[in-house]
């Protein structure tokens, strides 16, 4: 597994609010905005906000305060290097939360959770693009 994260993702209780908040008054502009999921380009790595529930639901976690809401990422350039990290997590001592599969927006993930309980997504995302130097970035190369 390369030593680099590709996003982060806050789960927010209110997309609408919470653009509001990035985009007029923090002045950040969206890469890509979707009605359900927004992402912004970071130096190096990306923001993604989409609603509370819906990550949750994805990483396959309760929402009983035990989530944090915050999902870290690690974009990878094959289904198949998916496939591998989600195994080397799982023999590293981590708690796989959802097998890596194919998904509806075209891709291929799968969460695991670290000792302490944090929750690391791995996906192929097909609209991102992995720069030699490990930096992801999200919309055309």
């Amino acid at each position: 597994m390369e030593q680099r994260i590709s996003l982060l993702t806050l789960g927010v209780d209110d997309l609408p609010r919470a653009r509001r908040f990035y985009e007029e008054g923090l002045g950040w502009t969206p890469v890509q905005a979707l009605e359900e999921v927004v992402f912004y380009q970071l130096p190096g790595l990306s923001l993604a906000l989409w609603g509370r529930q819906e990550l949750a639901q994805d990483a396959r976690r309760p929402v009983d305060g035990t989530f944090s809401g915050i999902s870290i990422a690690i974009n990878e350039r094959s289904p198949e290097d998916v496939d591998r990290t989600i195994a080397q997590a799982k023999d590293a001592g981590a708690r796989i939360l959802k097998p890596a599969e194919a998904t509806a927006w075209g891709g291929h993930c799968g969460y695991f959770a670290d000792p302490d309980g944090h929750v690391w997504e791995v996906a192929h995302n097909p609209a991102c693009t992995i720069h030699p130097d490990g930096r992801t970035t999200f919309g055309p190369a």
